[in-house]
């Protein structure tokens, strides 16, 4: 005859061993790395790039509205699941009754992920982009603010209850350097969802490369913020206000700027 087995611990053991089980269950559905969801990884937060890219023959529109009635529009498509390439273009004083000002050339950006982001560690990306944004500045050959340059970022994602939340870390050096300024510098950056379909973004560009005495900053370096909705699967409209620090002598008040995203496939 054989012999009913009790479970013999103690009843904080076997609740401690239960709520360690559902902590961690709460962990990997709550608050894992969201690092297979590209949906999820945004390709750029207000100015700074993240390593997120558009998937294989995915396309990307951009339109941004700033002052100076200044519009710059943008295209990226994504050649391959790790490489991506784009053009921009724009200029100011494109509406009203003013002699239009068109910024002197085409720019172009590429961006190659060298390290996809996993559970412990996040994704790296290498890129460059000549495309600063603001009017541009005949004398010292520039952007009011300068294009990244080459650069280098991480991404590490993680999906929240509320929604998905991003932080990036980058170092660049920009080639615009008629201010004499050519020092490397940096970012930070984070995304953060408000819900399903609000995304709020921050990020702090350090400005090392634009505080010496030809320079149009002054050493405060440049903190923008922005609130960004997704209208549908294709289209987001986004706030943005830049320059919140008010670095610089030409900037008295922080810029607002419009921006319009398009995603589609080819």
């Amino acid at each position: 005859m054989s012999k009913k087995r009790y479970n013999c611990r103690p009843f904080w053991v076997r609740l401690g061993r239960e709520c360690t089980l559902l902590a961690m269950c709460v962990y990997f559905m709550a608050f894992a790395p969201v690092w297979a969801q590209q949906d999820l990884q945004p390709r750029q937060l207000v100015e700074a790039p993240t390593a997120g890219l558009l998937p294989s023959r995915g396309l990307g529109l951009d339109l941004r509205f700033y002052g100076d009635d200044g519009i710059l529009g943008g295209v990226s498509v994504g050649l391959f699941s790790r490489g991506m390439v784009g053009v921009s273009f724009g200029g100011s004083d494109l509406l009203g009754n003013e002699e239009i000002k068109l910024n002197p050339r085409i720019e172009f950006s590429g961006r190659v992920r060298v390290i996809e982001e996993g559970y412990t560690i996040p994704a790296l990306a290498v890129g460059y982009t000549s495309q600063g944004y603001g009017m541009f500045d005949d004398e010292l050959k520039r952007y009011i603010r300068k294009s990244k340059g080459i650069y280098v970022v991480a991404s590490k994602n993680f999906r929240l209850p509320l929604g998905h939340t991003g932080f990036h870390v980058g170092a660049n050096r920009s080639f615009e350097d008629g201010d004499d300024d050519s020092d490397f510098t940096g970012y930070i950056g984070v995304d953060t969802g408000l819900g399903k379909y609000v995304v709020a973004v921050a990020e702090y560009d350090f400005g090392l490369n634009d505080n010496s005495d030809n320079s149009l900053g002054s050493g405060k370096g440049f903190l923008n913020a922005g609130i960004r909705w997704t209208l549908s699967e294709a289209f987001a409209l986004e706030f943005d206000l830049k320059n919140i620090f008010r670095n610089g002598m030409q900037n008295p008040h922080p810029d607002r700027e419009l921006r319009i995203a398009y995603f589609g496939k080819f």
